[in-house]
């Protein structure tokens, strides 16, 4: 096994808290022009591709799934919700980057093809829009990011209670099942406000701003347009057939949205920040590139791009690696990829970051914080 200098393990190795040597600036001039450019040809092939590669896995699994004996469709049944679901979380992907204006120079394009393909993935476009855009704007502040607050030692249920393998295996199930619904229905794993009912669902949450309301109820209009289609399909085709054909690859889909978001903000070598020292660089630049293997594909390879994306949220995703790979050497150290495989990963990091504690130098506590367990 590699090890580092230190001789903990390199995927452990704690990325530097100190003020970079150089400045956002000094990255953008790094990365060629053209990766900036972006092509409405490219970026429709890409929801194309993922439309085809849906309606071929549909096609296949709704033809010749049912003529299959009852044990091998026990088997192929699971097989079409992993990829489907994969494939339809490459849909969300493309949402996701409407919402970072990285599919195309026209707003209202953006916003059209965002809050289709997410409506049509049970998603809120605009609600998970405009709280991601506070996540980027706090990224691993402890006061005002949005989504996978830290928990505190404070936190008996987590610090004590869950602090052990069983608990920590119950963590990880909870979180895969339930936790894409619970966030966006209540919020889980984001912020806490003081004040409101806190929903990506609703219009008067405290996530959104007067200007944006009538937005997060449209919002709503869309998902519930999609909802009302599976109902009139499992009227028409059954309850089993809706299940088997967008129920569960929708549920794999979800799995597979807390795993790369999870994965990508939490690490052992990654810091938090109170205000004391939290600014926005250092916030962004604490975020890890993981490697998902043929998955990468799916995920139209944001996987390996994530801390680029941050950095530069309006690059396109097909340009994003070339991008990554111009940074990299200003970069250096304060650059974080870990190849660790994913389902090692997340055990991993669901045992081993279980809360935060802030750095202890000469007996006083600072504002960075790291996971402990």
């Amino acid at each position: 096994m590699n090890v580092a200098a230190d001789d903990k393990p390199l995927a452990h190795k704690r990325v530097p808290v100190s003020k970079p040597p150089f400045e956002l600036s000094d990255l953008k001039k790094a990365i060629p022009p053209h990766c900036w450019e972006r092509s409405l040809v490219r970026s429709f092939a890409a929801v194309f591709r993922d439309f085809i590669i849906i309606g071929a896995l549909y096609y296949l699994a709704d033809t010749f799934i049912p003529m299959l004996p009852k044990p091998l469709a026990y088997v192929a049944w699971p097989v079409y919700w992993f990829f489907q679901g994969a494939y339809l979380m490459g849909l969300w992907v493309i949402g996701h980057e409407c919402g970072h204006h990285g599919f195309s120079d026209y707003p209202w394009l953006n916003d059209t093809i965002g809050f289709i393909v997410h409506s049509l993935i049970l998603t809120p476009y605009f609600g998970f829009k405009y709280s991601h855009r506070t996540h980027h704007a706090n990224t691993n502040s402890i006061e005002y990011d949005e989504v996978w607050i830290p928990k505190r030692k404070s936190d008996k249920l987590y610090s004590e209670i869950l602090n052990n393998p069983t608990g920590a295996f119950l963590v990880f199930v909870f979180k895969i099942v339930l936790g894409f619904p619970l966030y966006f229905v209540f919020n889980l794993y984001g912020r806490k406000y003081e004040k409101g009912i806190t929903s990506h669902f609703y219009p008067y949450s405290p996530i959104f701003n007067d200007s944006e309301r009538f937005q997060i109820f449209l919002t709503d209009l869309g998902v519930f347009a999609t909802c009302y289609a599976v109902y009139r399909a499992a009227v028409i085709m059954g309850t089993q057939w809706v299940i088997n054909i967008y129920g569960m690859p929708i549920l794999f889909m979800s799995g597979f949205f807390i795993l790369l978001t999870y994965l990508h903000h939490t690490h052992p070598a990654i810091p938090h920040y109170d205000s004391t020292e939290w600014d926005w660089l250092r916030g962004a630049l604490a975020t890890v590139d993981r490697n998902f293997g043929f998955l990468n594909h799916a995920f139209h390879d944001v996987t390996r791009t994530h801390t680029v994306h941050h950095l530069f949220p309006t690059i396109p995703h097909y340009n994003t690696f070339e991008a990554r790979e111009a940074v990299k050497p200003i970069l250096g150290e304060y650059y974080k990829y870990d190849d660790t495989p994913i389902l090692e990963a997340v055990w991993r990091e669901t045992k081993d970051c279980i809360f935060i504690e802030p750095d202890v130098v000469d007996g006083e506590k600072k504002g960075i914080y790291w996971f402990h367990k």
